[in-house]
C-alpha cells in the first residue's frame, strides 16, 4: 500500500499578516521614491527648452469698475502672472493669492477698469516669460450679489422651468390609466426616447462645458467619469432592492414595480434638471440670459412631456398625492439647486461631473424601462414602441427650439 504525501498546513500563528503582505510594497515604494528625490533625479539632467504655461479661466465676476477672473494652473510648471491687459490696453490689478500660481493652485485676479455694460472685452493675461493667456466677456453684466434676494429669484426661476411644468405634465395620469396595454407600451417608449434625447443633451452640455475648465481635472473624461459612476451606482441600488421588488410583485401582481420605475424615471429627470439649472444660474450670472416670458414659456412647455413620463409607468397602480407630489419634487426641484449652484459657485470641472452623472442616471433608467416595453411576442423594438421612441425624441427636440439660454 502506497504512502500518500499530505501537505503540512501552516498553523495560522506562523503565517505572515495580511497587513504587512500589504505595506511591504507600498513602504518599497516609498523607499525608492524617497531616494530618488535625495539624489536629485540622477539622469535626468537639467530641462531645456520653455516652460508648459496652462492657464484656464474659471470664473469670471464683475463689479462696478472691476473684473474679477479666478484662474487656475492646469500646466507642470509654476506660472507668473506679470500684466494685464484688457481690449490691448494694460490695466492695473492685484492677485489674492499671489501672482505665482502653482501646478493645480488657483489666484483670483482683481482688474481695475471700467467697464461698460453690455460692451464685449478681450482680457490678455502675459505671464513673466512673455505668454499669453487670452479670455473673452461676450456681454459685459454686473454679476448679482449672492444675497437672500438673489437665492429668492434662483428659487422662483427653477420652479418656474423644472416644478411647475414637471407637476403639470403628470397629469396626464388618467390618460395613460385608461389607455390598453398595447398603447401603453407605445407611451413606455415614447419615455425612452424622451430620456434618450435628455441624455444625449446632457452629455454634449456636459462635453462643452468641460472644456472650459482645467484639463488637469480630467476635462472631458469628468464626463465619462460621472456617468459610469452615476450608472453604477443605480445599478447597485438596484440589485439591493431587487429582493424587496420581487416580494412586492408576488403580494401585489406584476404592477407592483411601477411605483419603482417612476421613481427611477424621477430621479434620471431631476439628474438632468439640474444640469439644467446650473445652464440657467450660470447664464444669469454672466448676464448672458434675458428673464423674459417667453423664455419661461418654452421651457414650460419643453419640461412639460417629462410629466408624462413619470406617471406612465403608474398606469395600472393608484397613487396617492403624497406620491404623485414627491415624484413631482424630485424630477423638479434639482433645477432650483442647479440654479443656486450655477449662478453662486458655478466649476466647470465640477458641472462637467454632474452632467456626467445624469447621463448615467438616465441611461440606467432606460434599461430599466426596456423590458416594459416589450411586445406579447418578446419583441422590443417593434412598431409600435419604434413609432413612441422617434416620437419622444422629436417632441423635446422641437419644444427645444423654444428654449435659448
Amino acid at each position: 500500500m502506497e504512502a500518500r504525501a499530505t501537505a503540512k498546513r501552516v498553523p495560522p500563528s506562523n503565517r505572515v499578516p495580511v497587513s504587512l503582505l500589504v505595506l511591504v510594497p507600498l513602504l518599497l515604494i516609498g523607499a525608492a521614491i524617497a531616494t530618488f528625490v535625495a539624489l536629485g533625479g540622477p539622469g535626468l539632467g537639467e530641462r531645456t527648452g520653455p516652460p508648459v504655461e496652462e492657464l484656464a479661466v474659471e470664473r469670471t465676476v464683475l463689479r462696478p469698475d472691476t473684473i474679477a477672473l479666478t484662474v487656475r494652473n492646469e500646466g507642470a510648471d509654476a506660472i507668473e502672472i506679470a500684466q494685464v491687459a484688457v481690449n490691448d490696453g494694460y490695466a492695473p490689478f492685484t492677485a489674492t493669492d499671489g501672482r505665482v500660481v502653482g501646478r493645480l493652485g488657483s489666484t483670483t485676479l482683481e482688474i481695475s477698469y471700467p467697464w461698460i455694460e453690455g460692451e464685449a472685452y478681450r482680457i490678455s493675461l502675459l505671464t513673466s516669460t512673455g505668454g499669453t493667456i487670452e479670455h473673452e466677456v461676450p456681454v459685459a453684466a454686473e454679476t448679482p450679489a449672492a444675497d437672500v434676494s438673489f437665492f429668492g429669484l434662483m428659487t422662483l426661476l427653477g420652479v418656474y422651468v423644472g416644478v411647475i411644468p414637471v407637476s403639470l405634465g403628470m397629469l396626464w395620469l388618467p390618460f395613460a390609466r385608461r389607455v390598453r396595454d398595447r398603447w401603453l407600451r407605445i407611451l413606455i417608449a415614447f419615455t425612452i426616447g424622451l430620456l434618450a434625447f435628455l441624455g444625449i443633451d446632457a452629455a454634449v452640455e456636459g462635453l462643452e462645458i468641460a472644456d472650459q475648465g482645467a484639463a488637469a481635472f480630467g476635462g472631458a473624461e469628468l464626463v465619462l467619469l460621472g456617468a459610469v459612476s452615476s450608472y453604477l451606482a443605480l445599478a447597485g441600488i438596484d440589485s439591493w432592492l431587487s429582493r424587496r421588488r420581487e416580494l412586492a410583485a408576488r403580494e401585489s401582481g406584476a404592477h407592483a414595480l411601477g411605483p419603482y420605475l417612476a421613481l427611477m424615471v424621477a430621479v434620471g429627470i431631476g439628474m438632468h434638471n439640474l444640469g439644467e439649472g446650473l445652464a440657467i444660474g450660470s447664464a444669469y450670472a454672466t448676464g448672458a440670459l434675458a428673464l423674459g416670458a417667453f423664455l419661461v414659456v418654452g421651457f414650460a412647455i419643453h419640461n412639460t412631456t417629462e410629466g408624462l413620463a413619470i406617471v406612465t409607468p403608474l398606469a395600472k397602480r393608484s397613487p396617492g398625492l403624497r406620491r404623485l407630489i414627491a415624484l413631482g419634487l424630485v424630477a423638479g426641484a434639482p433645477a432650483i439647486f442647479g440654479a443656486w449652484i450655477g449662478a453662486a459657485a458655478f466649476n466647470p470641472s465640477v458641472a462637467a461631473l454632474l452632467l456626467g452623472a445624469g447621463v448615467g442616471a438616465i441611461a440606467q433608467v432606460i434599461w430599466q424601462l426596456v423590458p416594459a416595453m416589450r411586445d406579447g411576442d418578446g419583441r422590443a423594438l417593434h412598431p409600435g414602441a419604434v413609432g413612441g421612441l422617434l416620437v419622444g425624441i422629436a417632441a423635446l427636440y422641437l419644444t427645444g427650439l423654444l428654449v435659448s439660454v
